[in-house]
């Protein structure tokens, strides 16, 4: 039970984060959030019972930068959901390729990195795509906070869909 995320909003609703049932509890108890939506279950203590929050909503409104998710080769597969963004394979192994190589002067960046197989990565080497004869299946393209929390963290709860512009 103390494992199960919550999805914090800020008091515009703006998806903020996602936190443990533990924390939620304790923002929620000293008044800086109150339950948007429930989930099953109770939490039960010596001499009451409380319900389990699935979104909590800040009571203040928190002027937060945007979060940039940070730049890793786990979060790279994450975005690309491991598969090959020349071939669209997904059954072998991954690595990361610059679209534009380091040795012409790729940066080490969202837009220039991207999920690869062994075989396309050597296929390609260090050209670009258009001179290797590869095509991308998509453009790479910096997450935000919101795709973030939807396609990395996963919308662990339907509660959630609502809030996270899922259908």
């Amino acid at each position: 039970m103390w494992n199960k995320n919550v999805l914090v909003l800020n008091q515009n609703y703006e998806p903020l984060s996602v936190c443990s049932l533990r924390r939620a509890l304790v923002l929620i108890f000293r008044g800086k959030a109150h339950p948007v939506e429930m989930a099953e279950g109770m939490v039960r203590a010596v001499s009451r019972a409380f319900p389990v929050p699935s979104v909590v909503r800040l009571e203040r409104y928190i002027h937060s930068p945007r979060r940039r998710v940070v730049l890793s080769k786990s979060n790279i597969l994450k975005r690309d959901n491991h598969q090959c963004q020349y071939c669209g394979s997904r059954d072998r192994k991954m690595t990361l390729d610059h679209v534009v190589p380091r040795k012409l002067g790729g940066p080490e960046s969202w837009e220039n990195l991207v999920c690869a197989c062994v075989t396309c990565n050597a296929r390609k080497g260090d050209l670009r795509p258009e001179q290797a004869g590869m095509a991308l299946r998509r453009q790479a393209k910096r997450p935000n906070n919101v795709s973030f929390i939807r396609n990395f963290i996963g919308v662990s709860d339907h509660r959630w869909r609502p809030y996270l512009f899922v259908d």
